[in-house]
């Protein structure tokens, strides 16, 4: 017999479920800056009823990706370059407590080297695919890369902190990234792909070296950016752009 807490967990497992679908959405591109929505069409979208669909999207807000509008719905954040240098600087700082550790044996002996083996993984095909210029699959395996490089060095609060801070600069740099790639320019070596310079480094208890790497990481990000908006011209305006699975949705 199921207990007291098996419908509210149903509900908050598809709340979970919308939300990484709109975020998702997001980073593919498909939910453009300053595209607006209601509770309704995207409960209709996914066939579900309002509540979750609310849920998802007030927890996406407070994830600082998307704007709630009185009496209007929601509407996809419009990030400026200088949230993302302070969303370059803050994940720096995260990431560099969450090392700072490494390179003392306590630490150490408490990341197996085996425990890279996944890591290392993600690391190969984030490369691959940033050598490629796939920014879907780069996106993709990058998150998992980082937040599961971060949770072996025990500190789950910093780890969940520097995974939303990915998200959301990956967020604020996707709509330059894409409009680059749809005017026909080619993202292939442009991409960071240093993950596993990154894992030989911290498998060596090297901290230093890890952190000019992640230094090296955030500039490289940084300068993309920056140069991809100085030669783009004018942003799209808000509420331009395709829905959610729209036919004319970017690939």
């Amino acid at each position: 017999m199921p207990g007291p807490d098996g419908p509210a967990v149903i509900r908050s497992t598809l709340r979970q479920q919308i939300a990484d679908a709109l975020r998702d959405e997001i980073l593919a591109g498909r939910l453009v800056p300053g595209q607006e929505f209601t509770v309704k069409e995207i409960a209709d979208q996914y066939g579900v009823s309002a509540t979750p669909v609310r849920e998802a999207l007030v927890n996406l807000s407070a994830q600082g990706l998307l704007d709630s509008v009185q009496h209007r719905g929601f509407r996809v954040h419009e990030h400026t370059l200088a949230d993302y240098r302070g969303m370059l600087q803050a994940r720096g700082l995260i990431a560099d407590a969450i090392f700072r550790e490494v390179a003392t044996t306590a630490a150490h002996q408490a990341v197996p080297a085996a425990s890279f083996v996944s890591v290392k993984r993600r690391g190969e095909e984030a490369a691959r695919a940033a050598a490629a210029g796939d920014l879907t699959v780069l996106i993709g395996y990058d998150l998992r890369f980082w937040r599961e490089l971060s949770a072996l060095f025990g500190n789950a609060y910093l780890s969940d902190f520097l995974h939303r801070l990915r998200v959301q600069s990956w967020v604020c740099a996707v709509p330059h990234l894409r409009r680059e790639a749809e005017r026909g320019g080619d993202l292939r070596g442009r991409l960071w792909s240093r993950h596993l310079d990154l894992v030989e480094a911290l498998t060596c208890r090297d901290a230093v070296l890890a952190h000019a790497i992640v230094a090296e990481y955030n500039v490289h990000s940084l300068e993309l950016v920056e140069g991809l908006a100085a030669s783009g011209g004018q942003e799209a305006r808000p509420g331009e752009g395709p829905g959610p699975h729209s036919p004319q949705a970017p690939a």
